[in-house]
């Protein structure tokens, strides 16, 4: 009889637990439009000054089709890149990827934010690679990374940005420097269930790859890539939560996203 009043308590502070946690997440939601629950925008606003890939020779271009003092309204047209500014890698970008962006599953686009951090390792070594014993220390920080994770790599790049010489980091042979995830890493992430990954730099895969190993091990699982994402210093390794809408463009290898962090 014990065990089985054991076993319904346990259940019983299973099912408080659970409750609890929703109750905080409505909590954190509610909170946004009185501005008592932090909302951090991790998007480039798009213009034609944002950094492009190394050989785009163009990745934006506006043009006005009404103005208010001619027509009595305001409207343009634009034309961009899919991969030009923040942006969203579709698992079709890359084989064996094959979904696009406009039917990348609803609920991968939310989840929690699992932040990296390799400012210190990228300020040392542009070449950096995330190794895989780096997630295994979060972990034992933090605990498992959960299923539907947005995993971000932090390496600081972002504070680069503006001068786009300096964010490439190209040597004379014009091979770009900065860190990315190594294969082993990419690999342990798509076995623990993540739904994307995130970095502040051009690329998932560091700036000297000749053969996007990381993209083909990670959308060819199914993942997403948000590249070029603004300043991440904001956030902490763990408990912030994401939200990455792209724009739906049928058929696309990618395209623009706007993502937020949502704060405590």
């Amino acid at each position: 009889m014990s065990k089985v009043f054991l076993v319904i308590g346990l259940l019983g502070l299973t099912g408080l637990s659970v409750m609890k946690e929703g109750s905080a997440e409505r909590d954190r939601l509610s909170g946004i439009p009185s501005g008592r629950t932090r909302v951090v925008d991790l998007t480039y606003a798009i213009s034609d000054k944002l950094v492009r890939w190394p050989g785009d020779e163009r990745g934006f271009e506006a043009k006005d089709n009404a103005t208010v003092e001619k027509n009595g309204y305001f409207t343009r047209s634009f034309w961009m890149l899919e991969h030009y500014g923040t942006h969203m890698d579709a698992p079709i970008h890359f084989p064996p990827g094959k979904t696009p962006v406009d039917k990348i599953p609803v609920k991968q686009l939310f989840g929690p934010a699992v932040v990296l951090d390799v400012r210190a390792e990228g300020e040392k070594d542009a070449d950096y690679l995330l190794p895989a014993a780096s997630v295994e220390k979060w972990e034992r920080r933090h605990g498992k990374i959960p299923r539907g994770a947005i995993v971000l790599l932090r390496t600081g790049w972002a504070s680069r940005y503006g001068d786009a010489k300096r964010y490439r980091n190209q040597d004379a042979q014009g091979i770009m420097h900065f860190p990315g995830f190594s294969v082993e890493a990419a690999k342990l992430l798509v076995t623990r269930g993540a739904s994307g990954l995130g970095c502040d730099t051009l690329s998932i895969d560091a700036g000297n790859s000749k053969d996007f190993a990381v993209h083909r091990v990670t959308l060819g699982a199914g993942l997403y890539h948000l590249e070029n994402l603004t300043d991440l210093g904001a956030l902490p390794e763990t408990g912030a939560f994401l939200i990455a809408a792209p724009i739906k463009l049928e058929g696309g290898s990618g395209g623009a996203v706007r993502v937020f962090a949502i704060l405590d």
